[in-house]
């Protein structure tokens, strides 16, 4: 197993590279403030992101509260991770990192200023320290079960000028990225159209299934979402609420984890209820 670092002082953009380090140098697993991720997911830990005070923090992210270096350090040895990428804001605090984790010594040192440019940098300071805004690694859906009761924004919303509601002090939004790092990537409707059908052909009490739409959500040249909306027929004698709501779900994380892209809404037209008949045989 390899250890390679990314450090920088707080709020200037790490965690927004991280990805971008970690694919550079063939990292499979990263560890930023307190979490350790895997191929998108948050294998374990808890992020130094929740903690309410400042000191806390501190405190998550270099694993010294009871219990965190150990659960994170059973989940290393579980994974076997190929190379991992340690996040920090010095050279001392990823070393004291590596060291509580008893990871092997780290080979390689990336320095934010490295990396991104001094415009880059400021403007992360000032989304970070004036906006509260937080960047986790990972795609929304693995977000939301961590951070229940925080906003989960796109990355994008960081970088280019909105109307942000005013939030109450002390109140978090919670950043996932998205694909720009690798390049344009561009998802045919025909793949959500494909998910769509599967997942609901898929039912056993559906008997058809047609007018599939997907509708792109803009904000000027910026997409926020999609909403799907189908019509289905169904078989008489099921509790349709239930399985209606059931079927919307598995769309929507479906769709989630297999593009990155947000569901906003997931709407299921009923046209009409199948009656099987019976056929009586005279005897």
């Amino acid at each position: 197993m390899d250890v390679i670092a990314l450090v920088g002082p707080s709020g200037t953009g790490k965690s927004h590279r991280a990805l971008q380090v970690a694919r550079e140098h063939r990292a499979d697993a990263i560890i930023d403030d307190g979490i350790l991720i895997k191929d998108g997911h948050i294998i374990a830990g808890e992020s130094a992101k929740t903690e309410k005070s400042k000191i806390m923090a501190v405190r998550r992210a270099i694993f010294v509260l009871p219990g965190h270096a150990e659960e994170v350090r059973e989940a290393v040895q579980r994974i076997q991770p190929h190379r991992i990428l340690v996040i920090g804001t010095s050279e001392n605090m990823v070393h004291k990192i590596a060291k509580t984790l008893k990871l092997p010594s780290i080979q390689l040192i990336i320095r934010i200023e490295d990396i991104a440019s001094r415009a880059e940098i400021e403007t992360a300071q000032f989304h970070r320290l004036k906006e509260g805004k937080h960047i986790i690694p990972v795609p929304t859906i693995e977000l939301k079960p961590h951070f229940s009761g925080y906003l989960v924004n796109p990355l994008q919303s960081i970088f280019k000028q909105s109307n942000v509601r005013r939030r109450k002090l002390g109140e978090k939004s919670i950043v996932r990225p998205v694909f720009s790092y690798y390049g344009k990537l561009v998802i045919d409707d025909k793949v959500i159209l494909s998910i769509v059908e599967r997942i609901i052909k898929a039912r056993e009490f559906v008997k058809s299934l047609g007018g599939i739409t997907v509708k792109h959500l803009l904000h000027g040249d910026e997409e926020r979402g999609l909403t799907i909306s189908c019509e289905v027929v169904l078989s008489y004698g099921n509790h349709i609420p239930t399985l209606i709501r059931q079927t919307q779900g598995y769309i929507r994380e479906a769709i989630e984890f297999t593009t990155g892209m947000l569901v906003h809404a997931v709407d299921i037209n009923v046209r009409a209820l199948y009656v099987e008949q019976k056929v009586r045989r005279l005897l």
